[in-house]
Protein backbone atom coordinates (compact mmCIF):
# COMPACT_ATOMS: atom_id res chain seq x y z
CA UNK A 1 0.00 0.00 0.00
CA UNK A 2 1.12 3.30 -0.92
CA UNK A 3 1.14 6.93 1.25
CA UNK A 4 -0.83 8.29 -1.73
CA UNK A 5 -4.48 9.18 -0.85
CA UNK A 6 -6.88 8.90 -3.64
CA UNK A 7 -10.48 9.08 -1.76
CA UNK A 8 -11.01 11.81 0.97
CA UNK A 9 -14.55 12.43 2.23
CA UNK A 10 -14.72 15.38 4.44
CA UNK A 11 -17.77 16.47 6.67
CA UNK A 12 -20.42 14.80 3.89
CA UNK A 13 -23.83 15.67 5.23
CA UNK A 14 -26.92 14.84 3.38
CA UNK A 15 -30.57 15.16 3.73
CA UNK A 16 -33.02 13.41 1.60
CA UNK A 17 -36.83 15.77 0.56
CA UNK A 18 -39.28 13.15 0.87
CA UNK A 19 -43.15 13.27 0.55
CA UNK A 20 -43.31 12.64 4.37
CA UNK A 21 -40.07 15.32 5.17
CA UNK A 22 -36.76 15.64 5.19
CA UNK A 23 -34.61 12.51 5.68
CA UNK A 24 -31.27 13.47 7.64
CA UNK A 25 -29.57 10.50 6.00
CA UNK A 26 -25.90 11.14 6.05
CA UNK A 27 -24.31 12.58 9.06
CA UNK A 28 -20.82 14.61 8.60
CA UNK A 29 -19.42 11.18 7.83
CA UNK A 30 -15.42 11.18 7.01
CA UNK A 31 -13.61 8.61 5.42
CA UNK A 32 -10.14 8.34 3.75
CA UNK A 33 -9.05 5.72 1.30
CA UNK A 34 -5.14 5.09 0.26
CA UNK A 35 -4.14 3.58 -2.60
CA UNK A 36 -3.76 -0.44 -3.16
CA UNK A 37 -6.09 -0.07 0.74
CA UNK A 38 -9.43 -1.76 1.42
CA UNK A 39 -11.41 -0.04 3.62
CA UNK A 40 -14.91 -1.36 4.64
CA UNK A 41 -18.17 0.14 6.10
CA UNK A 42 -20.43 -1.99 8.10
CA UNK A 43 -23.92 -1.12 9.42
CA UNK A 44 -27.14 -2.46 9.66
CA UNK A 45 -29.60 -1.96 6.34
CA UNK A 46 -30.95 2.05 6.22
CA UNK A 47 -27.19 3.22 8.15
CA UNK A 48 -25.87 5.10 5.14
CA UNK A 49 -23.44 3.05 3.83
CA UNK A 50 -24.53 2.37 0.01
CA UNK A 51 -25.61 6.43 0.25
CA UNK A 52 -21.82 7.73 0.92
CA UNK A 53 -20.02 5.50 -2.15
CA UNK A 54 -23.09 7.04 -4.29
CA UNK A 55 -22.20 10.31 -3.42
CA UNK A 56 -18.26 9.85 -4.13
CA UNK A 57 -19.92 7.83 -7.21
CA UNK A 58 -21.68 11.29 -8.28
CA UNK A 59 -25.06 8.98 -8.61
CA UNK A 60 -27.45 9.99 -5.66
CA UNK A 61 -30.87 10.83 -6.02
CA UNK A 62 -32.35 13.81 -7.07
CA UNK A 63 -34.31 14.08 -4.06
CA UNK A 64 -30.93 14.78 -2.38
CA UNK A 65 -29.46 17.41 -0.60
CA UNK A 66 -25.92 18.14 -0.28
CA UNK A 67 -25.72 20.25 3.08
CA UNK A 68 -22.17 20.40 3.30
CA UNK A 69 -18.90 18.70 2.48
CA UNK A 70 -16.65 17.56 0.18
CA UNK A 71 -15.31 14.56 -1.71
CA UNK A 72 -11.93 15.06 -3.01
CA UNK A 73 -10.69 12.05 -5.84
CA UNK A 74 -7.42 12.11 -6.93
CA UNK A 75 -6.21 10.17 -10.30
CA UNK A 76 -4.03 10.77 -12.99
CA UNK A 77 -5.18 11.15 -16.82
CA UNK A 78 -3.96 9.50 -19.52
CA UNK A 79 -0.72 11.20 -20.17
CA UNK A 80 0.29 10.52 -16.94
CA UNK A 81 -0.46 14.15 -14.99
CA UNK A 82 -2.18 14.23 -11.37
CA UNK A 83 -6.05 15.58 -10.95
CA UNK A 84 -7.45 16.33 -7.85
CA UNK A 85 -11.18 16.96 -8.06
CA UNK A 86 -14.47 17.51 -5.46
CA UNK A 87 -16.96 15.32 -7.06
CA UNK A 88 -19.85 17.11 -5.21
CA UNK A 89 -18.77 20.22 -7.18
CA UNK A 90 -19.45 18.55 -11.07
CA UNK A 91 -22.43 17.97 -12.84
CA UNK A 92 -23.95 14.77 -13.72
CA UNK A 93 -22.37 14.95 -17.33
CA UNK A 94 -19.05 15.59 -16.35
CA UNK A 95 -19.03 12.78 -14.21
CA UNK A 96 -19.82 10.44 -16.18
CA UNK A 97 -17.67 10.88 -19.01
CA UNK A 98 -14.94 11.61 -16.52
CA UNK A 99 -15.39 9.48 -13.16
CA UNK A 100 -17.91 6.54 -13.50
CA UNK A 101 -17.07 3.15 -14.69
CA UNK A 102 -13.80 4.77 -16.10
CA UNK A 103 -11.40 5.94 -12.67
CA UNK A 104 -14.52 4.80 -10.12
CA UNK A 105 -16.25 1.98 -10.65
CA UNK A 106 -19.27 -0.30 -8.59
CA UNK A 107 -20.03 -3.47 -8.12
CA UNK A 108 -23.77 -3.74 -7.12
CA UNK A 109 -25.44 -6.73 -4.67
CA UNK A 110 -28.16 -7.56 -7.19
CA UNK A 111 -26.05 -9.00 -10.94
CA UNK A 112 -29.69 -9.30 -12.73
CA UNK A 113 -30.65 -5.50 -11.77
CA UNK A 114 -27.66 -4.16 -12.88
CA UNK A 115 -27.52 -6.19 -16.11
CA UNK A 116 -29.10 -5.14 -19.35
CA UNK A 117 -31.35 -8.92 -19.79
CA UNK A 118 -31.63 -7.55 -23.44
CA UNK A 119 -28.29 -7.32 -24.49
CA UNK A 120 -25.71 -10.07 -24.92
CA UNK A 121 -22.78 -10.31 -22.24
CA UNK A 122 -19.65 -9.10 -24.50
CA UNK A 123 -21.60 -5.82 -25.79
CA UNK A 124 -22.33 -5.18 -22.09
CA UNK A 125 -18.43 -5.52 -21.69
CA UNK A 126 -17.22 -3.90 -24.30
CA UNK A 127 -19.46 -0.62 -23.95
CA UNK A 128 -17.36 1.11 -21.18
CA UNK A 129 -13.88 0.49 -23.31
CA UNK A 130 -15.98 1.97 -26.49
CA UNK A 131 -17.91 4.81 -24.53
CA UNK A 132 -14.67 6.08 -22.94
CA UNK A 133 -11.53 5.18 -25.13
CA UNK A 134 -13.41 4.91 -27.88
CA UNK A 135 -11.55 1.18 -28.48
CA UNK A 136 -11.95 -0.30 -31.61
CA UNK A 137 -14.91 -2.86 -31.65
CA UNK A 138 -12.19 -5.69 -32.43
CA UNK A 139 -9.97 -4.64 -29.76
CA UNK A 140 -12.71 -4.58 -27.38
CA UNK A 141 -13.94 -7.52 -28.15
CA UNK A 142 -10.37 -9.33 -27.32
CA UNK A 143 -10.32 -7.32 -24.01
CA UNK A 144 -13.57 -8.54 -22.75
CA UNK A 145 -12.72 -12.03 -23.44
CA UNK A 146 -9.33 -11.59 -21.86
CA UNK A 147 -11.33 -9.92 -19.05
CA UNK A 148 -13.83 -12.77 -18.67
CA UNK A 149 -10.53 -15.23 -18.45
CA UNK A 150 -9.22 -13.19 -15.81
CA UNK A 151 -12.94 -13.39 -13.30
CA UNK A 152 -12.62 -16.87 -14.02
CA UNK A 153 -15.55 -17.60 -16.49
CA UNK A 154 -14.56 -21.08 -17.87
CA UNK A 155 -15.30 -20.61 -22.00
CA UNK A 156 -15.44 -17.25 -22.59
CA UNK A 157 -15.97 -17.03 -25.98
CA UNK A 158 -19.72 -18.58 -25.49
CA UNK A 159 -20.76 -16.31 -22.58
CA UNK A 160 -19.90 -13.52 -24.93
CA UNK A 161 -22.66 -14.39 -26.89
CA UNK A 162 -25.02 -15.36 -23.84
CA UNK A 163 -27.63 -13.52 -22.03
CA UNK A 164 -27.58 -12.58 -18.19
CA UNK A 165 -30.65 -15.37 -17.96
CA UNK A 166 -28.38 -17.47 -19.32
CA UNK A 167 -26.06 -17.88 -16.84
CA UNK A 168 -26.08 -19.06 -13.02
CA UNK A 169 -25.56 -16.30 -9.88
CA UNK A 170 -22.28 -16.59 -9.81
CA UNK A 171 -21.02 -16.48 -13.17
CA UNK A 172 -23.49 -13.01 -13.23
CA UNK A 173 -21.50 -11.85 -10.58
CA UNK A 174 -18.41 -12.43 -12.11
CA UNK A 175 -19.53 -10.82 -15.50
CA UNK A 176 -20.48 -7.84 -13.09
CA UNK A 177 -17.21 -7.90 -12.21
CA UNK A 178 -15.51 -7.89 -15.54
CA UNK A 179 -17.44 -4.91 -16.48
CA UNK A 180 -16.67 -2.92 -13.34
CA UNK A 181 -12.58 -4.21 -14.55
CA UNK A 182 -13.39 -3.17 -18.51
CA UNK A 183 -11.64 0.84 -18.17
CA UNK A 184 -8.96 -0.51 -15.34
CA UNK A 185 -10.75 2.04 -12.60
CA UNK A 186 -8.41 2.83 -9.59
CA UNK A 187 -11.35 2.78 -7.26
CA UNK A 188 -13.49 -0.35 -6.87
CA UNK A 189 -16.97 0.26 -4.71
CA UNK A 190 -18.59 -3.28 -3.64
CA UNK A 191 -21.71 -3.09 -2.89
CA UNK A 192 -22.93 -6.09 -0.84
CA UNK A 193 -21.48 -7.95 -3.57
CA UNK A 194 -22.18 -11.87 -2.66
CA UNK A 195 -25.57 -10.94 -0.67
CA UNK A 196 -27.56 -12.67 -3.27
CA UNK A 197 -24.94 -16.14 -3.63
CA UNK A 198 -25.21 -19.03 -1.52
CA UNK A 199 -21.84 -19.68 0.47
CA UNK A 200 -19.41 -21.31 -1.43
CA UNK A 201 -19.77 -19.10 -4.47
CA UNK A 202 -19.54 -16.02 -2.12
CA UNK A 203 -15.77 -17.34 -0.75
CA UNK A 204 -14.97 -17.69 -4.58
CA UNK A 205 -16.27 -14.21 -5.50
CA UNK A 206 -14.40 -12.72 -2.05
CA UNK A 207 -11.37 -14.27 -3.38
CA UNK A 208 -11.58 -13.22 -7.06
CA UNK A 209 -12.04 -9.32 -6.08
CA UNK A 210 -8.84 -10.00 -3.45
CA UNK A 211 -6.73 -11.54 -6.86
CA UNK A 212 -7.59 -8.49 -8.75
CA UNK A 213 -7.14 -6.10 -6.23
CA UNK A 214 -3.63 -7.08 -5.80
CA UNK A 215 -3.04 -7.67 -9.61
CA UNK A 216 -4.04 -4.20 -10.81
CA UNK A 217 -3.44 -2.45 -7.31
CA UNK A 218 -6.40 -0.87 -6.91
CA UNK A 219 -8.26 0.84 -4.33
CA UNK A 220 -10.92 -1.18 -2.86
CA UNK A 221 -14.29 -0.04 -0.65
CA UNK A 222 -16.36 -2.85 0.79
CA UNK A 223 -20.16 -1.92 1.72
CA UNK A 224 -21.33 -4.95 3.71
CA UNK A 225 -23.04 -5.61 7.33
CA UNK A 226 -21.29 -9.31 7.00
CA UNK A 227 -18.26 -8.75 9.25
CA UNK A 228 -17.73 -12.22 8.42
CA UNK A 229 -16.52 -10.52 4.66
CA UNK A 230 -15.08 -8.18 6.60
CA UNK A 231 -12.46 -9.38 8.50
CA UNK A 232 -11.23 -11.54 5.27
CA UNK A 233 -11.09 -8.80 3.30
CA UNK A 234 -10.71 -4.66 5.03
CA UNK A 235 -7.33 -3.16 6.29
CA UNK A 236 -9.57 -0.62 7.58
CA UNK A 237 -13.10 -0.53 9.09
CA UNK A 238 -15.96 2.20 9.48
CA UNK A 239 -19.10 1.55 11.41
CA UNK A 240 -22.31 3.11 10.38
CA UNK A 241 -25.39 3.91 12.55
CA UNK A 242 -28.25 6.01 11.60
CA UNK A 243 -26.12 8.17 9.24
CA UNK A 244 -22.76 8.54 11.31
CA UNK A 245 -19.45 6.53 11.61
CA UNK A 246 -19.16 5.77 15.20
CA UNK A 247 -16.25 3.57 15.69
CA UNK A 248 -13.36 3.40 12.85
CA UNK A 249 -10.05 1.71 12.83
CA UNK A 250 -7.93 -0.81 11.64
CA UNK A 251 -9.58 -4.58 10.92
CA UNK A 252 -7.37 -6.06 13.95
CA UNK A 253 -8.63 -2.86 16.25
CA UNK A 254 -12.45 -3.18 16.09
CA UNK A 255 -12.47 -7.31 15.73
CA UNK A 256 -10.04 -7.37 18.90
CA UNK A 257 -10.78 -4.27 21.12
CA UNK A 258 -14.24 -3.19 19.92
CA UNK A 259 -15.48 0.40 21.99
CA UNK A 260 -19.05 1.21 20.69
CA UNK A 261 -21.38 -0.82 22.01
CA UNK A 262 -23.19 -1.05 19.15
CA UNK A 263 -19.68 -2.77 17.34
CA UNK A 264 -20.01 -5.00 20.18
CA UNK A 265 -23.39 -6.21 19.34
CA UNK A 266 -22.46 -6.47 15.50
CA UNK A 267 -19.97 -9.02 16.82
CA UNK A 268 -21.99 -10.48 19.26
CA UNK A 269 -24.38 -11.48 16.60
CA UNK A 270 -21.60 -12.76 14.38
CA UNK A 271 -22.43 -16.75 14.55
CA UNK A 272 -20.34 -19.06 16.04
CA UNK A 273 -19.81 -22.57 16.31
CA UNK A 274 -18.20 -22.65 19.82
CA UNK A 275 -20.12 -20.27 21.32
CA UNK A 276 -21.85 -21.61 24.71
CA UNK A 277 -24.73 -19.80 24.16
CA UNK A 278 -27.89 -21.69 22.25
CA UNK A 279 -28.83 -18.59 20.64
CA UNK A 280 -27.60 -15.92 18.76
CA UNK A 281 -27.29 -12.74 20.53
CA UNK A 282 -29.45 -9.65 19.05
CA UNK A 283 -29.44 -6.23 18.95
CA UNK A 284 -32.50 -5.07 21.02
CA UNK A 285 -35.33 -2.75 18.94
CA UNK A 286 -34.70 -1.11 15.83
CA UNK A 287 -32.88 1.05 13.86
CA UNK A 288 -34.04 4.60 13.97
CA UNK A 289 -36.38 6.17 11.65
CA UNK A 290 -34.42 9.20 10.22
CA UNK A 291 -37.45 11.22 9.58
CA UNK A 292 -37.46 11.97 13.49
CA UNK A 293 -34.34 12.63 14.70
CA UNK A 294 -33.94 12.79 18.32
CA UNK A 295 -31.96 14.77 20.31
CA UNK A 296 -28.34 12.82 21.87
CA UNK A 297 -27.30 9.60 20.66
CA UNK A 298 -29.22 8.46 17.98
CA UNK A 299 -28.01 4.79 19.30
CA UNK A 300 -29.34 5.56 22.92
CA UNK A 301 -32.76 3.54 22.66
CA UNK A 302 -31.39 -0.03 22.01
CA UNK A 303 -28.15 0.47 24.33
CA UNK A 304 -28.06 -1.74 27.33
CA UNK A 305 -25.00 0.91 28.51
CA UNK A 306 -26.49 3.99 27.69
CA UNK A 307 -25.52 7.13 29.96
CA UNK A 308 -28.14 10.33 31.38
CA UNK A 309 -25.78 12.22 28.60
CA UNK A 310 -26.92 9.83 25.12
CA UNK A 311 -30.20 11.36 25.49
CA UNK A 312 -29.31 15.15 25.73
CA UNK A 313 -25.62 15.47 23.44
CA UNK A 314 -24.23 13.33 20.52
CA UNK A 315 -21.01 12.17 21.48
CA UNK A 316 -18.01 13.12 19.74
CA UNK A 317 -15.28 10.87 18.53
CA UNK A 318 -12.95 10.27 21.26
CA UNK A 319 -9.68 8.81 19.94
CA UNK A 320 -7.96 5.60 21.89
CA UNK A 321 -4.99 5.12 19.07
CA UNK A 322 -3.64 6.74 15.91
CA UNK A 323 -5.66 5.12 14.08
CA UNK A 324 -8.90 4.14 16.55
CA UNK A 325 -11.65 6.24 17.59
CA UNK A 326 -15.20 5.77 18.42
CA UNK A 327 -18.03 8.45 19.47
CA UNK A 328 -19.43 7.10 22.84
CA UNK A 329 -19.86 8.67 25.78
CA UNK A 330 -18.58 5.24 27.85
CA UNK A 331 -15.08 6.86 26.52
CA UNK A 332 -15.59 10.12 28.43
CA UNK A 333 -12.93 9.79 31.53
CA UNK A 334 -16.07 10.51 33.74
CA UNK A 335 -17.86 8.34 32.13
CA UNK A 336 -18.77 4.82 34.79
CA UNK A 337 -16.15 2.01 33.83
CA UNK A 338 -17.70 -0.55 31.57
CA UNK A 339 -16.44 -3.53 30.24
CA UNK A 340 -17.63 -5.40 26.98
CA UNK A 341 -20.05 -8.64 27.46
CA UNK A 342 -18.39 -11.65 28.85
CA UNK A 343 -19.49 -13.80 26.00
CA UNK A 344 -18.20 -11.81 23.37
CA UNK A 345 -14.45 -11.45 25.12
CA UNK A 346 -14.39 -15.29 24.77
CA UNK A 347 -15.52 -14.99 21.41
CA UNK A 348 -12.53 -12.64 20.91
CA UNK A 349 -9.88 -15.02 22.39
CA UNK A 350 -11.58 -17.47 20.22
CA UNK A 351 -11.15 -15.14 17.52
CA UNK A 352 -7.35 -14.43 18.22
CA UNK A 353 -6.36 -18.14 18.93
CA UNK A 354 -7.90 -18.87 15.13
CA UNK A 355 -6.33 -16.50 13.61
CA UNK A 356 -2.58 -17.49 15.00
CA UNK A 357 -3.45 -20.67 13.79
CA UNK A 358 -3.92 -19.36 10.16
CA UNK A 359 -0.71 -17.33 10.12
CA UNK A 360 -1.76 -14.03 12.63
CA UNK A 361 -3.93 -12.78 10.28
CA UNK A 362 -7.54 -12.13 11.05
Amino acid sequence: MSEEKILDIRDLDITFQTTAGAVHAIRDVNIDLYRGETVAIVGESGSGKSVTMRAAMGILAKNAVINHGNIEFRYCHDDGTAEKVDILTKDKKWIRRHINGKRIAMIFQDPMTSLDPTMQIGRQIMEGMIWHYHTPKKEAYRKAVQLLDEVGIENAEKCMKAYPHQLSGGMRQRVVIAIALACNPDLLICDEPTTALDVTIQAKIIELIRRVQKERGLSVVYITHDLGVVAKVADYVNVMYAGKIVEKGKSNEIFYDPRHPYTWGLLSAMPDLDTDDDRLCTIPGSPPNLLHEKAGDAFAPRNVYALAIDDKLDPPMFQITDSHCAATWLLDPRAPRVEMPTELKRKIERMKKEAEQYGGEL
